[in-house]
């Protein structure tokens, strides 16, 4: 049965409080019937009284380290807050902050320093040992990169005049092997500790620079008193 079944009149004819009423009752037969259809939900008066679980007094629960808790650098002492100045950054700390860094690259900064690091070339390359320039190995350098001029018959490829010395290199002796005993084999009195040594050495015999020198300090005088003079003296001569 509807709750407002019988209950209709007249509107005009109902005050203010006979429409709370009815809205009361409906209100009440509605709750009434969710509670039927419901049978888990119970009223508070159907409810049973708790029963206090039975918990072993001498048990007594460990106590819970929290760890390091960090300090504030705040002080608060009543109604007034201080900050801790002997947790602050300090003034040195404070100043390189503020300065302009330099910020590399990780990966060109950690191969420039495994290649500083290698002492020699590594397994593909023999392992050849890091150059030690030296003042002889120096000379012998330079003397290599002007080989071009020793030997006019022969030529080379030019290399560049700034070309610094290798980062890894190694001087040895060259030996003849048996079948080479005639055709390429150095006496001992010709055989030179460093390359300069050499080139002097065959310079004493062939004269070919000292040549070379006067004739371009020949050409470099020519038609000056010096050469006129010069000239002079050999008319004078076959005369």
């Amino acid at each position: 049965m509807h709750p407002l079944k019988g209950c209709l009149v007249d509107q005009e004819a109902l005050s203010d409080d006979k429409i709370q009423e009815i809205l009361d009752d409906a209100k009440q037969r509605l709750s009434c019937a969710q509670s039927e259809a419901d049978p888990l939900s119970v009223s508070t008066k159907q409810a049973r009284p708790h029963k206090p679980c039975n918990i072993d007094s001498s048990f007594k629960c460990p106590k819970l380290h929290p760890g390091d808790v960090s300090q504030s650098y705040i002080i608060s002492k009543g109604d007034i807050a201080r900050v801790d100045s002997a947790r602050l950054v300090s003034y040195q700390q404070r100043e390189s902050s503020t300065r302009p860094r330099r910020v590399e690259d990780p990966i060109s900064t950690r191969k420039a320093s495994k290649k500083e690091a290698r002492p020699t070339a590594g397994a593909d390359w023999f392992d050849l040992p890091r150059t030690k320039l030296t003042p002889e190995l120096k000379r012998d350098l330079q003397l290599i990169q002007l080989r071009s001029v020793l030997d006019p018959k022969r030529h080379y490829k030019k290399e560049d005049t700034r070309r610094t010395a290798p980062q890894f290199s190694q001087v040895g002796t060259i030996l003849e092997g048996p079948t080479e005993f005639y055709s390429a084999r150095l006496l001992q009195k010709d055989r030179k500790k460093t390359f300069v040594d050499e080139v002097l050495a065959g310079e004493k015999t062939s004269g070919r620079f000292k040549r070379k020198y006067s004739d371009i300090q020949a050409a470099k005088s020519s038609g000056k008193k010096a050469h006129y003079n010069e000239l002079k003296a050999r008319r004078a001569s076959k005369a």
